[in-house]
């Protein structure tokens, strides 16, 4: 028997042993054990003068640079604490409380991984052209989004103010049509490196967030043609407060959907790297979407080694992020403007109500699973936000 004895810390419960997250709380780095957390920085003569540093430090920016060998020691050192009979002296459990964003994000990259997804969005915002653009099955599109407003979950998100298509003349004010975008984030670190292969690219990933892009689709519809989204989503990013190691994902990997087309040899992947996540998004209480990782056509490690093919430099605390996760199935469509088409088919909630967008007090939360060894669950910590009116409202 561990002496961490919580019901929710066992092996049939998303934060079990085989899960062991990374956060920060109060007392600075923390593990996630269940619905509790182990501040590390008491035990750190526990882990021995390699990694004191890092564990005794304020956020976990020190252990992302640290790199792949120092990570898989720290997990080995993490397992054998929680799995001890006995409390290693300082050990102590404290409550989820007070989350804080547990990195400094570097960059911030959105992917658009998702065929289901780029095809429902280039059907609603192109009806007359091609669903699909024509690069789309030859590269992992992606754009380059905000860092300084990436916020941990909880945070509120205030509707935002841009242009909208008008008649003559373009309005301006609050967005009338906000949305999300349920996504995975991978979290970098190791090295700073360029040109990484997709063998390669697995060793600068520390481990894997849920995502939310919210994004305000009359503003993106009116600014994004030529060069993409811009005001439409840099206003709010959210993030889990707890990233899952990248190794607790050993079982969860799959094969992705293949694409039509031949790859260039710098995208071909020697080893898949697609995962099996189960999603589900809920919109005010009810459960709306099961998003299928699985069936994203882009993995990260393709994503690293395109962006970094030109000579651009992946750094630790890079966030890279999934893009929309979406299925074939309407109730796996993983953003509001898919669910309501556009807004023309409104989607029904249990209390009644309906909506097509995303009005003020609306709360969205997002969780996610994965297999884990002999049957376990590894859970991904949920990201949740609550919209806020427009300041000035």
């Amino acid at each position: 028997m561990s002496w961490v004895d919580a019901p929710a810390f066992d092996r049939d419960e998303p934060f079990g042993p085989q899960t062991l997250p990374y956060g920060v709380v109060d007392a600075g780095v923390a593990v996630r054990v269940g619905d509790r957390a182990v501040p590390l920085r008491p035990l750190a003569g526990y882990f021995g003068d390699r990694l004191a540093d890092l564990v005794a430090a304020d956020t976990l920016d020190p252990l992302l640079a640290a790199g792949r060998p120092v990570w898989s020691e720290l997990r080995a050192r993490v397992v054998e604490l929680v799995a001890a009979t006995a409390a290693p002296r300082g050990a102590e459990l404290v409550p989820l409380t007070g989350a804080v964003l547990p990195f400094s994000v570097a960059d911030y990259v959105d992917f658009y991984s998702s065929r289901h997804h780029a095809e429902n969005v280039g059907k609603i915002f192109r009806p007359d052209s091609s669903a699909l653009p024509p690069n789309w099955t030859h590269l992992p599109i992606g754009y380059h989004g905000r860092a300084g407003t990436v916020v941990v979950s909880g945070t509120d998100v205030v509707r935002p103010h841009g242009q909208r298509r008008g008649h003559p003349n373009p309005e301006f004010g609050p967005s009338r049509r906000l949305d999300i975008e349920a996504e995975v984030g991978f979290v970098c670190g190791g090295p700073v490196a360029s040109r990484l292969s997709t063998s390669r690219a697995a060793e600068h990933v520390f481990g894997v967030v849920l995502l939310n892009d919210w994004s305000a689709r009359d503003i993106q519809a009116w600014e994004y043609q030529p060069l993409g989204p811009f005001l439409g989503k840099s206003f709010a990013t959210s993030i889990s407060a707890w990233i899952t190691p990248l190794e607790a994902f050993a079982v969860a990997r799959v094969t992705p959907p293949p694409l039509p087309n031949p790859l260039h040899d710098y995208l071909v992947e020697d080893q898949s790297w697609g995962l099996d996540l189960s999603i589900e998004v809920e919109w005010n209480g009810t459960v709306v979407s099961r998003p299928p990782f699985r069936e994203q056509s882009w993995t990260f490690t393709q994503q690293l080694a395109h962006l970094s093919v030109n000579g651009a430099t992946v750094r630790p605390g890079d966030l890279i992020a999934s893009g929309t996760v979406s299925g074939a199935e309407r109730d796996e469509r993983g953003s509001f403007l898919e669910l309501s088409w556009g807004g023309e088919q409104p989607v029904a909630l249990s209390d009644g109500s309906e909506r097509t967008f995303l009005e003020d007090g609306d709360t969205v939360r997002i969780t996610a699973t994965a297999p884990g060894e002999e049957g376990s669950l590894v859970g991904l910590a949920e990201v949740v936000g609550t919209i806020e009116p427009a300041d000035g409202k």
